[in-house]
């Protein structure tokens, strides 16, 4: 099969928190693929660049000088047009393109060819191979950077449906905890307004550990009512918690500093105290020793790292030496082109890493998600539980379960 790039054209679009956004359309025989770059608010420091120092309509102008150079590329050349793209902009982390066209170029093109040729994304991006939904995990209760002052300061509560056999099912239970979470909000604070944060969960007037029961008593009163386990996960996104002047993680709405000792004797804490199926970024991005300490003392729950490897494989190479983590967040545009993200999964495979692939808190309306996490075979999809811009992964997955399916969930074992 071929699939000859035809024509491109890129704009300047708004994603789901009102931010400028780069989107493209690819052309491939006669039909149009579309791709629009995510945003994430709460981001690593080995982060791609998003765009020239002249902005998103920069990207635009610079795309009108070399997407000329794209056109007769083979589309479902994954990893060359990564490369090539490498080529036009050898800087190491795409300033002068920018990492949202890198990011929305490849996908766009991916999506063209799908079209074009009547194969569904996650088949050209996984080959022929037996397909396993991955779990749905989403953010149901928020904090930090997603929500603002006045919420918990940890960044994430989460919800995954871990014993569920279906993608419907999973996705429902989600569902059922958001809304479990906000009654159980209103028994604590009656002047609560409904107020949410950039990913749709809720975004209360409490602090950490309130927060943490709060999820707790949602995920086991909807564990009892569909009858199957759904467990808690939290992103404590550490980075934004960190002081790097005095190595303290400040939590300011308890009122709290924690040196890193005592940050990783509270994440265990809270591990041991509510088992939950997920931990993402509990401890600054530098501190591989320290996570390969939290891996090494939970036995049951994933220790994930996302600033700590933001989809690099160098840097995930470097954590697997150690022991650091056995999770991955995989983030496309963290590293700009679909097949570098391809490539990271391969990586997290072959060292035994779990992956866990990302919306941003800044989304666009696209499904590619949802073919990106069954491609690469993500035990995980995390991609929020309500607003559209989230629901349109879920949704994909109901289809894709529909049409090529029914799929059994991955194999993970909780």
């Amino acid at each position: 099969m071929e699939a000859q790039i035809k024509a491109l054209k890129a704009r300047v679009v708004f994603n789901s928190r009102g931010e400028k956004a780069f989107e493209v359309d690819v052309v491939v025989g006669g039909s149009v693929g579309r791709a629009s770059a995510p945003a994430g608010a709460s981001t690593g420091g080995g982060e791609a660049t998003p765009f020239p120092p002249s902005g998103p309509e920069g990207a635009v102008e610079a795309f009108k000088g070399y997407s000329n150079k794209l056109i007769g590329f083979d589309a479902l050349d994954i990893e060359g047009l990564a490369k090539l793209l490498h080529q036009i902009d050898p800087s190491p982390s795409f300033t002068n393109i920018g990492g949202a066209a890198a990011f929305a170029i490849t996908v766009a093109a991916l999506d063209a060819a799908s079209k074009a040729l009547g194969v569904p994304m996650f088949k050209l991006i996984g080959g022929s191979k037996v397909y396993a939904h991955p779990y749905p995990l989403g953010n149901v209760l928020g904090g930090g950077k997603h929500a603002g002052e006045g919420s918990p300061d940890i960044q994430e509560f989460l919800s995954i449906p871990v014993g569920s056999k279906r993608i419907y099912d999973a996705i429902y239970a989600n569902i059922l905890v958001h809304k479990d979470v906000r009654r159980l909000i209103e028994k604590l604070d009656a002047t609560f307004a409904g107020g949410k944060g950039d990913e749709g969960a809720w975004a209360p007037n409490l602090n950490d550990l309130d927060a943490l029961e709060v999820v707790s008593t949602a995920v086991n009163n909807v564990s009892d009512k569909v009858g199957f386990k759904v467990k808690m996960g939290i992103d404590f996104a550490s980075g934004s918690l960190f002081d790097p002047k005095t190595g303290l993680y400040n939590y300011s709405r308890r009122g709290v500093k924690l040196t890193r000792e005592e940050q990783i004797n509270f994440v265990l804490s809270v591990i041991d105290k509510y088992s939950p199926a997920f931990v993402e970024d509990p401890l600054f991005e530098d501190d591989f020793e320290g996570f390969a300490t939290l891996t090494k003392a939970s036995k049951s729950t994933l220790i994930v790292g996302d600033d700590l490897f933001v989809t690099n494989s160098r840097l995930l190479l470097k954590g697997a030496e150690v022991g650091a983590g056995n999770g991955v967040i995989l983030k496309v545009n963290q590293v700009g082109p679909l097949g570098d993200a391809v490539d990271f999964a391969k990586v997290a495979k072959a060292n035994k890493y779990t992956i866990a692939v990302s919306h941003r808190s800044g989304e666009s309306v696209d499904s590619h998600l949802a073919h990106i996490a069954l491609g690469v075979s993500a035990e995980i999809m995390k991609s929020g539980v309500v607003g559209g811009e989230r629901i349109a992964k879920l949704n994909e997955l109901i289809r894709i379960d529909e049409l090529y399916g029914p799929l059994k969930m991955m194999e993970v074992n909780w």
